[in-house]
């Protein structure tokens, strides 16, 4: 779902909402203020030329190695019942 951002007409704070399209938005999430102006967002843009080639599987698979010891030391903080 896109995103869109805000700004209140009375507090002048801005946010942002997740909605559909054709949805829009008219309240303030900060005051609750009825009257609120569209921004304009910043365009997200994918660069194709990535240098590293991995696929999603691999760094998913790096992700997993890398934080191995950390699930393991959680478990087992979790099974003696050990929490902070």
């Amino acid at each position: 779902m896109p995103r869109y951002r805000y700004k209140c007409e009375d507090c002048e704070e801005e946010f942002v909402v997740l909605h559909s399209f054709s949805d829009t938005r008219d309240e303030c999430a900060v005051c609750g203020h009825i009257g609120v102006t569209k921004m304009l967002g910043k365009p997200i843009v994918v660069n194709k030329k990535v240098e590293d080639s991995r696929d999603t599987g691999a760094l998913t698979n790096e992700y997993i190695e890398a934080n191995r010891e950390v699930l393991k030391e959680m478990k087992e903080e979790a099974s003696n019942g050990f929490y902070e």
